[in-house]
């Protein structure tokens, strides 16, 4: 009797210690306090200076390439026209991935389109995720699969794989014929129709490239399929040989960032970013909470006389607790210089920013620990000037439908507010 009851403690102390090293390991942050260019009096490289690329290229695992075509493509009314038409003319392979799907006539009407193209024998890959798409029914996926579309869950929650639970893709992709990518914001449901100016019509952006990060992005989408289906997809099918300079002359890289245990790639690719501004530093993101590096890391560049905005969601958002949590921190931040806006019509978001005008990222990554830290995420990278104009062009004008938030107003908040910031910014690194 005394061995069983010492067999059962020491199971049950080490039940403890794993479960506490489970709650460490769910709560960690980025390690990533500062940039410095050690012994170089320059600092760190501005985003104008090659060796900014080229640290890019090595902090991140990220090759930077010209040749890309680029379209940035606001809401779903400039977007989906252009996915619709390229879907139908594909020939020879589709893959999707998503993050975020629900029913509706979008659903559907992506269904009347992968039905009809794998009819036609064009391979059709769709990978969603098991937290984010749980709204998608059996019948729907049933649906696709009696056409011919193949699909796959990306890390269903089981009792035996809850150690990933906690990690989540977050990316976006559709690859068609291995030559024309996306990836942004978007999902798969009815609220990323419309302009972005309405109530129930989410503001987003999104990019379509053609050129070699198509590539990268069909990469991204075979790292998630082979992890849920076990098959790791190659061939002339998925991957076919590009011109590298026949698509376009814009310069791009596709950032796959995955969850590790150290800093990881969209981590440092943020750090490496703000570091390099010089003159502005224009942020568009739907989940706004930068821990406290990543703070000192925005008030630092308004104070070396960086142009430092942020625009993020306002009271229509999604998720209530992450807009509590970001909010928590504008204290600081407006102290330091850094303007804040809260999109006014609808939900917003977006995840881009653009720097000094030339460059800049538009994807699935958030302004939180979540997506630096737990997430697989894409984001186009791009340095160009053409690029950078669009998105500052679509930056400045939803600040005219945003409203900003001032120290003066931020510290006449009412109790109840700074009760719900308090106890939202507990839990930020999970959010």
């Amino acid at each position: 009797m005394i061995a069983l009851i010492f067999i059962g403690l020491c199971v049950g102390v080490v039940l403890l210690v794993f479960a506490f090293i489970g709650v460490l390991y769910s709560v960690r942050g980025t390690p990533i306090k500062r940039v410095r260019a050690i012994g170089d009096i320059g600092g760190p490289p501005a985003v104008s200076e090659p060796l900014f690329c080229r640290s890019v290229e090595l902090f991140t695992g990220t090759a930077i390439r010209a040749g890309h075509r680029i379209e940035v493509l606001a809401n779903g009314e400039e977007m989906f026209p252009k996915l619709w038409d390229d879907l139908r003319a594909a020939t020879r392979s589709i893959t999707l991935q998503m993050y975020y799907c629900n029913p509706g006539v979008m659903a559907n009407l992506l269904r009347s389109v992968l039905a009809e193209r794998a009819q036609a024998g064009v391979r059709v890959l769709f990978l969603h995720d098991a937290f984010g798409s749980s709204g998608l029914t059996r019948q729907y996926l049933q649906s696709l699969k009696d056409v011919g579309v193949e699909i796959a869950v990306f890390r269903p929650v089981h009792w035996y794989s809850l150690h990933k639970a906690q990690s989540r893709s977050h990316i976006r992709v559709v690859v068609v014929d291995g030559r024309i990518g996306y990836t942004g914001g978007f999902g798969l449901d009815d609220k990323w129709f419309g302009d972005g100016r309405h109530a129930h019509q989410w503001r987003d952006t999104n990019v379509r490239f053609t050129g070699p990060s198509v590539l990268a992005l069909q990469a991204t989408f075979a790292a998630g399929w082979v992890e849920a289906t076990g098959t790791l997809i190659t061939g002339d099918e998925f991957f076919p040989l590009q011109d590298d300079h026949a698509s376009g002359s814009q310069t791009a890289g596709l950032l796959h960032a995955a969850p590790t245990i150290g800093s990881t790639s969209a981590a440092r690719f943020l750090a490496l970013s703000i570091a390099g501004a010089r003159t502005s530093l224009h942020i568009t993101n739907s989940y706004f909470v930068p821990d406290h590096d990543f703070r000192t890391m925005l008030v630092a560049a308004a104070r070396r006389g960086v142009d430092v905005r942020v625009l993020t969601a306002g009271r229509y958002t999604d998720v209530r607790t992450t807009r509590w949590a970001g909010r928590a921190s504008y204290g600081e931040l407006l102290r330091g210089g850094v303007r804040i806006y809260e999109y006014q019509p609808t939900m917003m978001h977006a995840k881009t920013f653009v720097v000094d005008g030339c460059w800049s990222t538009v994807g699935t990554m958030n302004f939180d620990n979540r997506s630096m830290v737990f997430n697989d995420e894409s984001n186009l990278m791009v340095l160009d000037a053409e690029v950078g104009a669009a998105l500052e062009a679509l930056f400045h004008a939803d600040l005219t439908c945003s409203r900003e938030m001032t120290l003066a107003e931020w510290e006449r908040r009412p109790i109840r507010e700074r009760l719900l910031e308090r106890g939202a910014s507990v839990v930020g690194r999970l959010l």
